[in-house]
Parts: structure tokens; sequence; C-alpha cells
């Protein structure tokens, strides 16, 4: 692929997937693609050290719920920073290192 992206597509689940990418980064950082169930395995899990989250305020249809049934705060989540723009409302979720 023109500048050097390559896709790499692990069905062995997010453990093995995350794992894969680091060692591909080489230090560099990781960033996860996916749906809704994707985002949720990886948070349920622990494995996402910050998520940035850019919220439209319109709405359309019906759609997955990327929260529903996870408990942000005890899995050791907390919203670092917050923004509002124009277009949208951008946050920033990440480990609560305190």
């Amino acid at each position: 692929m023109e500048g050097g992206t390559t896709f790499h597509f692990i069905t062995d689940g997010v453990e093995v997937a995350l794992q894969k990418a680091k060692e591909s980064a080489k230090g560099k950082d990781v960033r996860l693609g996916g749906g809704t169930n994707t985002i949720r395995q990886y948070l349920q899990k622990q494995l996402i050290d910050e998520m940035h989250l850019a919220i439209s305020p319109n709405v359309f249809g019906k759609g997955e719920n990327l929260f529903t049934g996870i408990d942000l705060p005890s899995l050791g989540y907390k919203t670092k920073e917050y923004k509002m723009s124009d277009k949208a409302m951008h946050i920033i979720i990440g480990k609560d290192n305190t």
C-alpha cells in the first residue's frame, strides 16, 4: 500500500491482535480500528491506554451503545480531557494512574 501501511487481519482474539500490532510498531503508538464490539472487548480487558472520542451533536438512526454494561471507573478509566468545538465534543478517556 502507498505510504508503507500494511494491514493484518487477526482472528485469534484481541490480545493476540494487540501483541502483533505492538511487535510491528516497534515501540511506536498502536491505534485500534474496528466497530463497537471490537472497542468494547479491548475496554473490558483493560487493554486501551487512551481513547479519543469525537461525538457529533447529530445522531442518525439507531446504533450500538459503546458503553452499555461497561463501568469505566471500575475498570480504571477516567475522563482526562474534554473540549467542545462547533462540530463535536472531544473526550479523552484514559487509565487512571493516580
